[in-house]
């Protein structure tokens, strides 16, 4: 008789593998006894949902996040490296997204396999082939995941239990993206629209979501990537090039099918954007669900991968134990990311935080070199969490403004122009942005060229830092060009040059103490001028100390004890108040911070390219941006050495040519 492994097992067997060949070494099926599996329709769905603890990884959250115009790697290790594209230790290099989404592949592949075998009441038909449609969705979404970051990668659509041996080369990225949207197109006619209530999450597939992820997939299949020729193994380096396929009239296909699938989201009026964009992401860290989140990377408690959303990529914390306990970040948002926000666009402060704490509660404001990123915050959420890096932060996988913006791209590629549909669909992002002012946007053009660099833009203003941006400036054919530009941009900040001539030098603020559910935005501040350095009687001294740019303990921020009336007007003293108002005078103290210092919780120094002695250093944090960044070669990620080509035989001198 066959051994039987029930679903908790086997998930358990495959959730803690650790290694491409973990997943090679899959017990067949005459040790995960699949009939027994998908006996009846609660079993298989638990195998379904066992699959999507796969679909995401620290990494994705972390080295694959930073390291483009919206977030940078605060560390001085080899994820600092990778952050960079320095991708020359190809031993090391990353491998868990990439075994993490096939063991993902291999549940969807056992289920897709088996669901269809199974006799069920006609009255279970439906939840049937639900569960079918959730696992191919999964699976589409798994190689979406692979494809972006690694090109073209070994493709499997059978359970490994049918195979007598594991060896695959790299398949063709495009045929595996077109093997990705057929799986998506049979998802879609499977799964239900969320108004069915049979998903009561969004941390699992709909149609809803199913259709989002068409839409993006095929964006990607449409888009460019770094190629090379396959048919000549070793691979030669010659070949390499950033280019779409081959296939013009496919390109067109795929655009009308991204368009399409977003339409039926929008037609279907199930989904919506908040009024709040604050709340999108205080939601996520409640577990709160909402009409605009699609589908979304949940995760709770010991037993749950540890992917340290709101640990690594949240804002800026400092020391241990106290309310907060240890928090992060690894990670700081680059700086010039703050000031693409236009004044009163309600997305910068969210997407920026502009303070740090201290695990006490006590806040501290970040200079611009110390911003965190903004959107998954410990102090937003109910409580502590599991442990201080398992904060029980979901992860935002697709949200209806993507999808909105998804529409807007692929109606402009379509047509060649910005269509009135194009225009509404990026309208309506920007009009959320600024709480509906109208007055507020400014008229979008229509020209291709034009439109697809306000496309670009907006991507960035609204989905920063939720993993997709890496992979947006790949398939347009423009990471290398994008990212030195935006290193000159770092520069330009840096001297106060150009459009940043004008940005606060000195911010004073009050401080205060963070708790949970927080509803601090952002610490407001008083934007100071060296001519107001008098209402706050600074002497010469301490105007010295101020201007220090390259010592944060020492330098970069003045304490001065003022006093407010109930207006908020400052004065040295209670004498130089009017006298009606003395009574109700309050002293307060007041930080007055050099915003191009480094008096911040997450310090790489200060602001500055230049050496001016006592005030500041050339920063090789800045000198050193993105320096491992080659043009039609860093696109793509090389295969770890040891945990990817050692262990499949079949990829054997298949690694990156340039490395």
């Amino acid at each position: 008789m066959k051994k039987i492994i029930t679903i908790l097992t086997a998930s358990a067997c495959l959730l803690t593998f650790t290694s491409c060949q973990d997943w090679l070494d899959m017990p067949s099926e005459s040790k995960a006894d699949s009939e027994t599996l998908f006996e009846n329709l609660g079993r298989a769905e638990m195998t379904v949902v066992g699959a999507y603890p796969s679909l995401f990884t620290q990494e994705l959250g972390y080295q694959l996040l930073e390291g483009t115009d919206e977030s940078s790697s605060s560390e001085t290790n080899s994820k600092y490296n990778v952050s960079n594209y320095d991708y020359t230790s190809t031993s090391s290099m990353l491998n868990s997204t990439f075994s993490s989404m096939y063991k993902a592949i291999e549940y969807s592949n056992v289920c897709i396999k088996n669901l269809p075998l199974m006799n069920v009441a006609e009255g279970e038909k439906k939840k049937r082939d639900a569960l079918l449609g959730e696992a191919l969705a999964i699976r589409a979404y798994a190689y979406w995941n692979l494809v972006r970051f690694y090109g073209d990668v070994p493709y499997s659509n059978i359970p490994t239990s049918e195979l007598n041996s594991y060896s695959s080369s790299r398949v063709s990225r495009d045929e595996i993206w077109d093997n990705c949207v057929k799986d998506l197109q049979d998802a879609i006619e499977l799964l239900p629209w969320k108004s069915e209530g049979m998903v009561s999450t969004p941390e699992r597939f709909t149609k809803n979501s199913a259709y989002g992820i068409l839409a993006r997939v095929a964006l990607y299949a449409a888009g460019y990537s770094l190629r090379w020729d396959l048919n000549t193994v070793p691979y030669d380096a010659a070949t390499v090039r950033i280019a779409q396929r081959d296939d013009q009239n496919r390109i067109k296909e795929l655009y009308q099918i991204a368009a399409d699938a977003c339409y039926e989201i929008i037609k279907q009026k199930e989904n919506d954007l908040l009024d709040s964009y604050e709340e999108v992401f205080r939601d996520l860290a409640t577990k709160e669900y909402n009409k605009e989140t699609m589908l979304e990377y949940g995760w709770y408690g010991a037993n749950s991968s540890d992917v340290r959303t709101g640990y690594v990529n949240g804002i800026p914390t400092n020391g241990s134990g106290g309310t907060f306990g240890k928090g992060g970040a690894q990670m700081i948002a680059m700086p010039t990311l703050y000031f693409e926000y236009a004044d009163g666009d309600q997305r910068r402060d969210v997407s920026v935080c502009n303070y740090g704490i201290y695990t006490d509660g006590k806040y501290q404001m970040n200079t611009y070199i110390g911003a965190g990123v903004g959107k998954y915050r410990i102090n937003w959420c109910k409580d502590r969490g599991t442990s201080d890096s398992r904060r029980d932060i979901n992860f935002p996988l697709l949200r209806y403004s993507d999808v909105l913006l998804m529409y807007a791209e692929a109606l402009n590629e379509l047509n060649g122009y910005a269509t009135p549909d194009a225009v509404d669909a990026l309208e309506k992002v920007r009009l959320r942005a600024f709480k509906k002012d109208a007055s507020k946007i400014k008229p979008i053009p229509t020209e291709y060229t034009a439109f697809k660099n306000e496309i670009i833009l907006e991507r960035k203003l609204e989905l920063s830092n939720e993993s997709l941006r890496k992979t947006d400036l790949t398939r347009w054919g423009i990471l290398y060009d994008h990212l030195m530009a935006e290193k000159d941009k770092l520069y330009q900040l840096a001297r106060r040059e150009g459009k940043y001539a004008d940005v606060d030098v000195y911010r004073a603020y009050k401080g205060g103490k963070a708790v949970y559910q927080d509803p601090t935005v952002a610490l407001p501040y008083i934007t100071l001028k060296e001519s107001d350095f008098s209402k706050f009687g600074l002497t010469n001294d301490e105007i010295k100390t101020l201007k220090i740019q390259n010592d944060g303990v020492n330098g970069g921020f003045v304490e001065k004890e003022v006093y407010e009336d109930v207006n908020g007007n400052i004065y040295l003293t209670k004498d130089d108040m009017p006298e009606a108002q003395q009574e109700n005078a309050t002293a307060v103290t007041y930080t007055i911070l050099n915003m191009f210092g480094c008096h911040t919780i997450k310090n790489k120094g200060g602001l500055s390219v230049e050496q001016v002695e006592g005030i500041s250093d050339v920063n090789n944090f800045i000198i050193n941006m993105f320096y491992g960044l080659e043009k039609n070669k860093v696109e793509i990620l090389p295969f770890s050495t040891t945990a990817i080509i050692d262990v499949n035989p079949g990829l054997k001198d298949q690694q990156h040519p340039c490395y």
